[in-house]
């Protein structure tokens, strides 16, 4: 970036949260694969309510977290395109 660009607080803000939904998708997919050990230790060791209660849990919470990141990780592409001038793409 120029120094310009650097002082540019919109695209210091999109940065921002571009940043912060790389985190939010690491952390979400993070516990669905959380959620698959937590499945198979529970299907493969002893089939226990805490096992199934902790995989649900994982689920939630990456669904939780990783929704909202999704969204926001495209809402910061989709500014950059409209900044660029190239088509939407929907």
């Amino acid at each position: 970036m120029n120094g310009h660009q650097a002082e540019d607080p919109v695209l210091r803000n999109r940065e921002r949260a571009r940043s912060i939904a790389n985190v939010g998708k690491r952390l979400g997919y993070s516990c669905y694969f959380c959620a698959l050990v937590l499945f198979l230790i529970n299907f493969y060791a002893s089939s226990s309510s805490l096992w199934t209660s902790l995989t649900v849990a994982a689920i939630i919470v990456g669904s939780v977290l990783l929704a909202p990141a999704i969204i926001l990780g495209y809402a910061a592409n989709a500014a950059e395109r409209e900044e660029q001038g190239l088509p939407h793409g929907h």
